[in-house]
């Protein structure tokens, strides 16, 4: 998987949140809604080991986790090298 992948909900602060943080950086994403597409809450679950709250981002084969871990990458100057690894 060499893209980027957010679960979320429609309803999501933290996901819209992500949601912006991306499209500052330009960065194309795919985003799962986990509230209207059945079976996706699970799948989810099983690549995030179990993490409920969403959203849950991944980015390549990398899991990211939520919108607090997502900026904490951007400040550390971390998710441009990531998003830099990603085929344009």
């Amino acid at each position: 998987m060499s893209e980027i992948v957010m679960y979320s909900t429609a309803w999501c602060g933290y996901c819209q949140r992500a949601r912006n943080l991306l499209e500052r950086k330009g960065a194309a994403f795919r985003e799962i809604k986990v509230d209207e597409v059945p079976g996706e809450r699970e799948v989810m679950l099983q690549k995030s080991n179990g993490r409920r709250t969403v959203p849950q981002i991944f980015i390549g084969e990398r899991h990211v986790g939520g919108y607090d871990d997502l900026a904490a990458l951007d400040r550390a100057g971390e998710l441009d090298k990531l998003l830099a690894q990603l085929p344009k």
